[in-house]
């Protein structure tokens, strides 16, 4: 315990008294007691001296009675003696020098204790013994002369012959009452001593603890909160200071306290004020926030029908465009066609970047998460812009560093999305030089990387001045830029807020007349499995290649691709070097790849293919250039493989790997014929006598029987009298709606089940989730694509039906939906879940019969991560529970039921995944050899 503590349980008048009392009492005491002691022992000391004067003179004269054993008047002398001394003798013996009693003053009869128990030489001096009350001194008793003594006295001592001793007893009565008088003396004086020093520390006490009390009692009061307390009366020094103090301290503290009061009433006041203004502000914010709102419903419904009403006529002038396309033309003919049909696409693709903008400004832009290959969808997307470079005479370039995974998960859409806009930008501002793509590995971690992609250009630049407007909406560096070369100014920050809402970064760097370099930084996540084919890249190992490309940029990016693969590589940039090394080769090359820049004339671009034909199996030409003329007469026919710039990395090597036979190369005039019509029968829905006229018109091409009606209630009429394999319903019509006539046909029709495709202009998200929330199966946005409307009737008419097993154990569609509906690469993640289930059960059961929470915790999430793309929903379920309860550090043991149900989850994968595997796989085949895929 602590010793303040018990300090403060005691008042400041019990300290007082204790440490006033007790040194008094204390030095009292030990006073007293040390007189009372010293005078015991004077008093003792006093007896002893007045024994010895008696027994000492004494033993001198009883010699000679002794020696002529006279025992009278030996007697008569002992007894003269204690009679002069009889309050203080009480009896007198001689003893002879044989310790026997010779005489005594009178009879005693405790003479015994007077006889010494020694042996008598040994007696010297006088010796004292105290024997209770009693005092007995003895004294030797020695001859003085030569032949004094008896003949039978033979002691002999240094001090003469002994005769005997002499032994009194000295009474002790009177010396214990004079020791008991100084007893009561000293504690009488030490009691009158403490009562003193009672009245002096009570008239103390008086003076200090009870001002200090009363001090206590008014500082407790000001800590109540009564102010007006104080201290009276005159105190005796220092206390009187504190009184002082005091006093001032309570002043201080009224008017300290008065000043608050005030201040409070006014803060009070003022807080009143202000509650009444953020009422009003909160009136006024709600009203706002309900004007907001209602803006925001009004802007989503005008851009509902802005879409609506924009892609209609649309989906009219570019269906009619495509089909006019077909039908014989002269070539102005088809020249204007075509033209119209890029207006509209444009037109088409402002309306996508409205769209994306005012979504990522609602913040319902919805990210997938999907695995990719990264090399692949970047190949795929410079592809779809190459044309723009080509036509420019840029230089475009892809360099995909080796490190960098390509294997991803993330949004492929969006992440295309990007780098069109970012490359496309960069074709339109650049007159000539080049465009690389370049992107690197910024960091890795076992389930993330972060990839940075630069876009580096050689166009007009941007001037310092306008670089902080650069990611403004509906702005441009300069107004002069949007009537030079176009566009909304929408593009930027559209793939601004993609990158940040994907948790990237993006910024750049320009200098005017230079170029400039626009870069972002973006997480992807690692995905567990290969996409695509993997290739046998070390069949090219020491495989020698001669090499011409006069630019230095793509000369580079090829070289280090091939340097990469172990290939033994002859560099040209020049074509005199080139034809040089072709006229003094000996040995032939295994590939001689060849550009189409840098030839004088067709003639000298013909003559230098012949002869590289001449040293090599396999010529591959490397065409980015302008002129089809060109490729149809001169290149495609002196060629082995041709590859337009840029080419991915995959698509060289496999072409490298796999040349194409003489039936795979593309003739150079094809005649389109016509393929077999499905024998189905399709209802076709739309109020637009445009739309309806062409979607009647595509699906006569593909269907046998086409039924066309423009209004809703027609459409339920149709669907009460006759069946039909497919249904495309528009969904804003007068009277009827898309929706209503899908509700009314589901409720009571012959066509309860036929699949109801929408297919209508709305582009929001939300207006999709209530499309397919209405009970239509699938969703045809407008403009009609004619290969989008082929891809909806095969994956509706010719959709497998499995009926052994659970749709939550495997359910095809959502495994298509997480495949981003690519049929092989659906059923490619199903076969990698199939063939990992063996070592996937096998570990688990270990890990479950050993406990071994680490082994489990790694496996489960493996699996999860699987399960996310394979379309097996329980399975998912249940390792997103076991997967979540171990990184809460449960026991595996505690989760045995889980583990158990899981593992008979995984033998019920397993037997639909075979089945569904052997089924599609089939279809999937006879699909791409018919052409259908």
């Amino acid at each position: 315990m602590n010793p303040v503590n018990n300090m403060t349980k005691y008042s400041l008048r019990s300290w007082v008294l204790v440490l006033a009392l007790a040194p008094t009492i204390l030095v009292g005491i030990l006073l007293g007691s040390y007189f009372t002691i010293n005078r015991f022992y004077e008093l003792e000391d006093t007896l002893v001296e007045q024994g010895s004067n008696i027994i000492e003179p004494l033993s001198i004269a009883s010699e000679i009675g002794l020696v002529a054993n006279d025992r009278e008047a030996t007697k008569r002398l002992l007894a003269a003696a204690q009679l002069n001394k009889s309050t203080l003798v009480k009896s007198i013996a001689i003893f002879d020098a044989n310790n026997q009693l010779f005489v005594t003053s009178h009879y005693h009869k405790d003479f015994e204790i007077m006889r010494d128990k020694e042996a008598l030489n040994t007696l010297h001096k006088t010796e004292i013994e105290h024997v209770g009350d009693s005092l007995i001194l003895r004294t030797p008793i020695f001859s003085t002369g030569p032949s004094a003594a008896p003949a039978n006295y033979d002691i002999q001592t240094d001090d003469g012959q002994l005769l005997g001793y002499i032994s009194i007893i000295i009474n002790k009565e009177r010396a214990l009452l004079e020791q008991h008088r100084a007893a009561v003396a000293a504690f009488i004086i030490v009691l009158i001593g403490v009562q003193l020093n009672l009245l002096f520390t009570f008239r103390l006490v008086k003076n200090v603890t009870q001002p200090i009390t009363e001090m206590v009692r008014v500082v407790a009061k000001i800590r109540e909160g009564k102010l007006d307390a104080r201290l009276d009366g005159n105190l005796i020094g220092e206390l009187d200071l504190l009184k002082r103090g005091i006093n001032a301290m309570a002043g201080s503290l009224s008017e300290y306290h008065d000043e608050m009061q005030q201040n409070i009433d006014q803060a009070t006041s003022d807080l009143r004020e202000t509650l009444e203004q953020i009422e009003i502000q909160n009136v006024e914010l709600d009203l706002a926030k309900k004007r907001a709102l209602e803006a925001s419903r009004i802007k989503s419904e005008f851009l509902a029908n802005m879409s609506h009403e924009l892609r209609t006529p649309l989906n009219g002038v570019i269906g009619f465009a495509r089909q006019l396309v077909k039908t014989p033309l002269h070539s102005s003919q088809v020249d204007y066609i075509k033209t119209i049909e890029r207006s509209a696409t444009n037109l088409l693709g402002i309306i996508n970047d409205i769209l994306d903008f005012s979504k990522l400004e609602a913040g319902k832009m919805v990210l997938e998460n999907m695995p990719f290959g990264l090399r692949e969808t970047i190949g795929d997307t410079i592809t779809l812009i190459s044309g723009s470079a080509q036509a420019k005479g840029l230089e475009l370039v892809v360099d995909i560093a080796p490190n960098v995974p390509d294997n991803v998960n993330g949004d492929a859409m969006r992440v295309c999305q990007i780098i069109n806009n970012l490359v496309g930008n960069a074709i339109k501002f650049t007159d000539s030089g080049s465009v690389m793509v370049k992107i690197e590995l910024q960091s890795q971690s076992e389930e993330q990387v972060v990839l940075r992609c630069d876009v580096v250009d050689t166009g007009i630049g941007i001037d310092e001045s306008q670089q902080d407007f650069l990611f403004q909406a509906f702005g441009q560096a300069d107004s002069s830029i949007s009537r030079r070369f176009g566009g909304t100014g929408l593009g930027l920050v559209i793939t601004k807020r993609l990158v940040n809402q994907m948790g990237g970064q993006i910024g750049f760097t320009s200098s005017p007349e230079k170029g400039s370099n626009f870069w972002f930084s973006l997480p992807l996540g690692l995905g567990q499995f290969q996409i695509g084919d993997s290739l046998p890249l070390e069949k090219l190992k020491d495989k020698t290649i001669l090499f011409y490309e006069p630019r230095v940029l793509t000369h580079a990016v090829l070289s280090r691709q091939l340097n990469q693969w172990d290939t033994k590589v002859t560099h040209h940039q020049h074509i005199p070097s080139l034809l040089t090394t072709l006229n003094t080769a000996e040995a032939p090359y295994d590939y001689v790849l060849l550009s189409c820049h840098g030839f004088s004339d067709a003639g000298q671009l013909v003559s230098t293919l012949n002869l590289a034909k001449t040293k090599t199996d396999c010529l591959v030409v490397l065409y980015d250039c302008q002129e089809q003329d060109a490729l149809t007469q001169f290149i495609r026919p002196n060629a082995d493989v041709v590859l337009s710039l840029p080419v991915s990395e995959h698509q060289l090597a496999r072409n490298l790997l796999y040349p194409p036979m003489e039936y795979d190369i593309i003739a150079p005039v094809t005649i389109a014929t016509p393929a077999a019509r499905q024998s189905l029968t399709v209802l076709a829905v739309d109020d637009n006598f445009a739309n309806l006229k062409l979607i009647d018109t595509l699906l006569s091409e593909l269907v046998t029987t086409v039924v066309a009606v423009n209004s809703g209630d027609e459409a339920v009429k149709q669907a009460k009298t006759r069946t039909f394999d497919l249904i495309f319903m528009d969904i804003q019509m007068p009277g009827t709606d898309g929706i209503s006539a899908t509700k009314q046909i589901r409720q009571g029709s012959m066509n309860r089940n036929t699949p109801i495709i929408a297919v209508t202009a709305h582009a929001i998200a939300e207006e999709r989730e209530l499309i397919l929330g209405s009970g239509m199966d699938g969703y045809l946005p407008k403009p009609i694509d004619e290969a989008a409307l082929k891809d909806v009737i095969h994956r509706w008419i010719t959709r497998p039906k499995f009926t052994h097993f659970d749709l939550h154990t495997l359910n095809w569609d959502l495994c298509l939906t997480q495949a981003n509906h690519k049929a092989d690469l659906a059923l490619d993640m199903l076969r990698m879940l199939l063939d990992s289930l063996p070592q996937t059960v096998t570990t688990i059961q270990t890990a479950l019969s050993q406990n071994d929470h680490p082994v489990m915790l790694s496996t489960i999430h493996k699996l999860h991560g699987a399960s996310c793309y394979c379309g097996v929903p329980t399975t998912q379920r249940l390792c997103q529970e076991i997967e979540s309860a171990l990184k809460r550090e449960t026991a595996v043991e505690d989760l045995e039921p889980e583990i158990l149900e899981l593992l008979d989850e995984l033998t019920k994968v397993e037997s639909a995944a075979n089945q569904v595997i052997s089924q599609l796989s089939a279809e999937i085949t006879d699909d791409q050899k018919n052409g259908l895929l």
